[in-house]
């Protein structure tokens, strides 16, 4: 099949369905405009700024894509593409731009708190506590993969040859004086340092200054432009274990202060190169396919896929990960989106098609991979053997079918190609962790306040809770590479999502709402997930005799299991008793 039919029968899906299917949940849970947000009525300049939909729409695309869906369907389609497209296109339409679009209506209409929140109302004090206590175990892990995911793209180097550079080029430093490898990561790094510079006077210029979303648009293309041209003169070399110690401050800091100073800035210029590399490469797959460029991976490959990753139910759904449903996403709407929404009316755009435009991003990258790696280089660079002497790197997977994808598109050189797919996804990883740091930071301060009648003065301060989530998180990413985690960070990440859906699914129960939108996707994320905690333990944490992910695999699995308790009782006894009305909640 060409690639160009993949994508036109996926674009058509997405379109039809953010067009009616979302419309048709809208009017089901009575989406209102002339309700007053949480973000209007309460502005408290810090957490709540109510902010125009086109920011954040940018801040929260720009924290939900992360590394999820490049460095997930990089790895799947070692089952062969077909199954990692269909369960992109579905799953996304159906499961994952659901779960935001609730998670989102829910945490506005409960005046913006989180998921955990949420739960203590509809599941009780037990249920709030388990629930905060998984989220917190799975933003760790979600933090510590981006954070080693973050690290490999500041610091990766490239053969030269297997990108078509000669010895005697001069555009890119190398990594040693033997004039074979390459520096690619540190252009990046310095570009990430110039934004990271810039984002409090964009912040300023927005927030403060009222200046419109156009001209800081533009300012903002600059900033990305002069950043990555600088980044050619000057690229930043430094150690993993250093950028590891540089990137926990930062979002020690980021998690403190303001949110526009950081968060939102930070992600508003990031997002401007996301959507042009999106762009680019959607147009360089089109271009790609017109011009003739073949698929090279097979249709099918369930075997290969069953030998290195597990059976294909449910090890594609849980590789997949974030570019069809993902629970950190409940996180970011119930943490920061939902506080800076200012009418319902945004929920649709933000919640719904933001998810779409994620699994879009999948299906870009899936489509690229295919036409321009074959098997063997595929399986050399993301899924290497124990005699071979490569380590698995997906990042540098995707940066190579990037560039072969705009120099077959468009005849851009190939090692600019590769940069700009490095620069596109160290875009997305550092947004997402300087946002989820801050969301821990939030259930932090949460747990402390059931824990204890009278929370302790320094539980309470805002920078010992974020320097307690970014130092878990380089407690773990120091201890583990990518590849280790993956498996037990995709398998947290979508049994938050089954959570999310079921704490959902009664909350519209007690507002006497349908509860089959949320349901049905709820029951077969649980399943899935489930099954997969139990299969990573058995057949892979214990006989790795890793016993980091063994202790995190069982307290995830106990936790999980301490929720579904929970919920078949609580909706056990509003069955018998019958659902009681709740008009003593003023946002109901």
């Amino acid at each position: 099949m060409n690639p160009i039919v993949i994508l036109s029968i996926s674009i058509a899906c997405f379109i039809l369905v953010g067009r009616f299917y979302a419309r048709l949940i809208s009017r089901s849970i009575g989406i209102d405009s002339k309700r007053i947000t949480p973000a209007v009525r309460i502005n408290d300049a810090c957490d709540y700024v109510p902010t125009a939909t086109p920011i954040v729409f940018a801040h929260h695309f720009a924290t939900i894509a992360g590394a999820g869906p490049i460095i997930g369907p990089v790895m799947a389609i070692i089952y062969g593409w077909r199954p990692a497209w269909l369960w992109v296109l579905i799953g996304g339409i159906f499961f994952g731009a659901v779960h935001d679009f609730f998670a989102l209506f829910v945490s506005i209409r409960e005046g913006g708190k989180s998921i955990a929140e949420v739960a203590r109302k509809s599941l009780g004090t037990p249920g709030f506590i388990i629930v905060i206590s998984f989220t917190i175990v799975m933003l760790i892990l979600v933090n510590a993969t981006f954070l080693n995911a973050s690290t490999t793209a500041l610091t990766s180097i490239i053969d030269s040859a297997q990108i078509g550079l000669s010895t005697d080029q001069v555009f890119f430093r190398w990594a040693d004086e033997t004039g074979v490898k390459i520096v690619i990561g540190g252009i990046a790094s310095m570009s990430v340092i110039i934004v990271t510079a810039f984002a409090p006077l964009i912040g300023y210029l927005y927030i403060k200054r009222h200046i419109s979303v156009v001209k800081c648009s533009i300012f903002a293309i600059l900033i990305c432009i002069t950043s990555v041209i600088i980044g050619f003169f000057i690229p930043i070399t430094l150690n993993p274990f250093l950028w590891m110690i540089l990137i926990s401050l930062y979002t020690v800091v980021a998690a403190g202060v303001p949110v526009w100073i950081f968060l939102q800035s930070r992600d508003f210029i990031n997002v401007h190169l996301l959507y042009i590399g999106l762009g680019l490469l959607f147009t360089g797959i089109f271009m790609s396919g017109i011009k003739g460029v073949k698929i090279q991976f097979p249709v099918n490959n369930i075997q290969e896929g069953i030998s290195h990753v597990g059976f294909l139910w449910p090890g594609l759904f849980i590789t997949i990960a974030c570019g069809a449903i993902s629970g950190f996403h409940a996180l970011c709407a119930g943490g920061t989106i939902s506080k800076q929404i200012k009418s319902e009316l945004a929920i649709h755009k933000i919640g719904y098609c933001g998810m779409l435009l994620e699994s879009f991003l999948a299906l870009c990258v899936i489509c690229a991979v295919i036409m321009h790696i074959d098997v063997h280089q595929y399986k050399e660079l993301v899924l290497p053997g124990p005699e071979s002497k490569f380590h698995s790197n997906p990042i540098l997977a995707f940066a190579l079918a990037m560039g072969r994808t705009l120099y077959s598109g468009f005849g851009l050189p190939l090692p600019f190609g590769i940069l700009f797919g490095m620069l596109l996804l160290e875009g997305f990883i550092i947004t997402t962790l300087d946002t989820a740091v801050r969301l821990n930071r939030y259930l932090f301060e949460e747990l402390w306040r059931v824990i204890f009648k009278n929370p302790p003065k320094i539980l309470s301060h805002y920078w010992i809770n974020s320097a307690l989530a970014a130092g878990l998180m380089f407690g773990l990413a120091y201890k583990n590479t990518v590849n280790n985690i993956w498996s037990i960070f995709g398998t947290a990440n979508q049994l938050l999502a089954a959570l999310t859906l079921i704490i959902v699914s009664f909350w519209l129960l007690s507002k006497r709402k349908n509860i089959w939108f949320t349901a049905i996707p709820a029951l077969f994320m649980i399943v899935t997930t489930i099954s997969m905690l139990i299969i990573l333990l058995i057949i892979r944490f214990i006989p790795q005799g890793n016993i980091t992910l063994i202790i995190t695999d069982i307290i995830l699995l106990g936790l999980s299991l301490c929720i579904i308790t929970i919920a078949t009782k609580t909706f056990l006894n509003r069955f018998r008793t019958g659902i009681s009305h709740e008009t003593s909640d003023p946002v109901s």
